[in-house]
């Protein structure tokens, strides 16, 4: 069973949530990833809470497999360590603040290493009159017009997870991988920049198509969609059911087959989506006075046994023990510097790899072996500060 990225070793002067998702998602795939730290308190997002028996949420989902390298790169000696470090990998990703890397003398990598993929991960890409600016990720669903599309007509909303934050360092993991494949065919490097606000903007997609060439702007539409109906949250004698119709067929099926109701099949104002949006109001209205009579169990099964799309609203704690999960077998005991802990396998299955799932390192963990292997005298390092 090989691993896919065997052999590749990544080095990343990373922190919070981009840079961490893009490298933890290659230590996943077999590469062996060296996470260069601060000496003082290391990855801001160690910090962010202590929800995982002592350890950040955050960090704990974006750091297994790695290596942690605590080094003072203030210091020559702490610079260099990394330099040498990056002599020996293939890869080099850094999302430090904008300028950052360049002035601790890490922007010229390649010069002395051609073969090197690099990968500069900024909120908003170089140049431009926003190339300083924070980028913290709900700042980037503003920017990008996320926030205006999401939440209800009354209220904006940022998501509920930092998109633009996994957009981006989903991104960034795909060049990795694109700039690797390159490499093995022509034994050239490349040197890549990944904006989050570009990515972000990426997934706004029809939303940008339809402002853009419509002349309208998207409306907030909480779990409802601006161009399908039904497509809500409809109630039930004891919770509610989210039921998407997508097309003709798919609400004659609705209707006759799991609501009883045949006659709203030929409806006029029903026939077609396009009629269905224009009269979402009545439409929402017919399904939610049929949906009410049964319990939300009862309407899954219906639904289900007709194949029309429909969902239970889950809680966190219900997905934490989602029977689908549980019944493909997909979480993985892993370990952290406090105890043992459930995490969820990667969504990409190998028919014949199985992802690392590698523990979470401790601050520091490996700093003694990765300086002995950088070639300097390591108690000393540790001795006087340099390293951790």
């Amino acid at each position: 069973m090989t691993r896919p990225l065997e052999g590749v070793i990544v080095v990343a002067i990373e922190q919070a949530v981009a840079a961490p998702l893009a490298t933890r998602s290659l230590a996943d795939l077999g590469a062996r990833v060296i996470k260069v730290e601060r000496v003082d308190g290391g990855d801001f997002a160690r910090s962010y809470d202590h929800a995982v028996h002592g350890s950040g949420a955050h960090f704990v989902w974006l750091n297994r497999g790695k290596e942690s390298l605590a080094v003072d790169l203030k210091t020559a000696e702490g610079r260099d360590v990394v330099r040498r470090l990056v002599a020996k990998a293939d890869v080099f990703v850094q999302n430090l603040a904008p300028g950052a890397a360049e002035r601790l003398g890490f922007g010229d990598l390649r010069a002395d290493h051609p073969e090197l993929i690099v990968v500069n991960l900024s909120g908003f890409g170089t140049g431009g009159p926003m190339e300083q600016r924070k980028a913290y990720d709900m700042l980037i669903q503003a920017e990008a017009g996320l926030i205006a599309i999401t939440g209800t007509p009354d209220a904006p909303a940022k998501t509920g997870i930092p998109a633009a934050d996994i957009a981006s360092g989903m991104y960034c993991a795909q060049a990795v991988l694109a700039g690797l494949l390159r490499r093995w065919r022509t034994g050239e490097g490349a040197t890549i920049e990944v904006s989050m606000l570009e990515a972000i903007v990426e997934w706004m997609g029809y939303a940008l198509n339809t402002r853009m060439y419509a002349g309208t702007e998207p409306e907030r539409m909480g779990l409802s969609h601006s161009s399908i109906a039904p497509y809500d949250a409809f109630p039930t004698r004891d919770g509610q059911m989210l039921i998407g119709v997508q097309n003709d067929t798919g609400w004659r099926t609705l209707v006759t087959d799991v609501l009883d109701a045949p006659e709203l099949a030929d409806d006029p104002r029903f026939t077609t989506n396009v009629q269905r949006v224009a009269h979402r109001a009545e439409c929402d209205a017919a399904v939610a006075a049929r949906t009410s009579r049964w319990s939300a169990s009862e309407l899954d099964e219906r639904l289900a046994a007709a194949g029309v799309p429909a969902a239970r609203l889950k809680d966190v704690g219900q997905v934490a023990d989602h029977p689908q999960l549980r019944a493909r077998d997909r979480w993985r005991e892993v370990g952290t510097e406090f105890a043992r802990i459930d995490a969820l396998l990667p969504p990409v299955t190998f028919a014949d790899f199985e992802a690392c799932m590698g523990d979470v390192p401790a601050l520091g963990e490996h700093t003694h072996a990765l300086l002995v292997e950088s070639g300097v005298d390591a108690d000393e390092y540790l001795r006087r500060g340099i390293a951790r």
